[in-house]
């Protein structure tokens, strides 16, 4: 099992920032890629930021320059850094993580999901 926690989501006001963080842990062997991904009301969940084991960051058209995207590999966590935050940033941010388990006998393959934590931009 690997488990992820999200925190850092909020209430600010349009313009304003917030940074989220993730942490992984539980059966780790090595995670691929990390990112993350939001939900508005309605809408399907969608790619905000991801990035590669190599550090290769990937981000949403609406969200570039805004947002930045980092990780530590050696403390399995992931945080998003969010700017200029817009309306239409609000949602459940869900951070999400890859890669392969050990649980000290079999390794297998993780794709795992964390709880979500709101983001709410007031206009």
């Amino acid at each position: 099992q690997v488990q992820l926690v999200e925190s850092g989501g909020g209430l600010v006001q349009a313009g304003g920032s917030l940074r989220l963080s993730c942490v992984a842990s539980g059966d780790i062997f090595s995670i691929n890629t990390m990112g993350w991904y939001r939900q508005a009301p309605g809408k399907q969940r969608e790619l905000v930021a991801r990035v590669s084991s190599s550090d290769t960051p990937t981000y949403e058209e609406s969200v570039k320059g805004r947002f930045t995207i980092s990780r530590d590999n050696a403390k399995n966590t992931v945080s998003l850094q969010m700017n200029s935050l817009k309306p239409e940033d609000t949602g459940v941010y869900f951070c999400n993580a890859d890669g392969i388990r050990h649980n000290g006998r079999y390794y297998g393959d993780f794709n795992s999901w964390g709880q979500g934590t709101q983001v709410t931009v007031s206009s």
